[in-house]
């Protein structure tokens, strides 16, 4: 397993544009769609990654606890299908339906999303808060396959909470670690 940090990429940074489409409904999901007073998770993840199974089911039942109204979960995949057909947007299909996914699970086959966000890893998370700037980056928590250390996801949802109630989030961060995105070779 690659060992790959998030980049960190500055706090302040405006949520990118993107348009993509959502494996579970087939429908293209747009940015621009989502509500202004909505509170944002973008997470980088896949179907294959150790670091990503790892923390999946704690993920989910975070993504549980808020108010779809109040936050909105995205994630992404951007790896290369071809190289990893588990992470095809047929088995993401398959994943996110055996998983009861209540968000977007987006395919980013062009790798364009990924880059414009600055996506080192699997998983990787980048919250905005309502005015659509960038507040928290980094990992879900501090458990790692092999660790010991129980997925807790209080990372990212202490910061989740904190934009909710108009809080500041911590200013201590760390870097998710992971997977590196599966880049398609030029």
């Amino acid at each position: 397993m690659a060992r790959t940090p998030s980049n960190m990429i500055r706090l302040g940074t405006v949520m990118p544009e993107f348009e993509l489409p959502d494996v579970r409904t087939g429908i293209l999901f747009r940015s621009a769609d989502i509500s202004p007073a909505t509170v944002v998770c973008v997470s980088f993840i896949c179907n294959h990654c150790p670091y990503v199974k790892h923390i999946l089911e704690g993920f989910l039942e975070m993504t549980k606890k808020f108010d779809p109204d109040l936050v909105q979960f995205v994630c992404i995949s951007s790896n290369d299908a071809i190289a990893y057909p588990e992470d095809s947007p047929e088995q993401m299909k398959r994943l996110a339906a055996e998983k009861n996914f209540q968000f977007p699970y987006l395919y980013d086959e062009s790798q364009e999303v990924a880059r414009i966000f600055q996506a080192a890893c699997t998983p990787d998370f980048f919250l905005f808060d309502k005015s659509g700037k960038l507040a928290y980056r980094g990992q879900m928590d501090d458990s790692r396959p092999g660790n010991n250390i129980p997925v807790s996801g209080d990372d990212l949802s202490a910061a989740i909470e904190a934009l909710s109630e108009g809080k500041d989030v911590s200013a201590i961060q760390k870097p998710s670690i992971g997977c590196n995105i599966k880049w398609k070779v030029e």
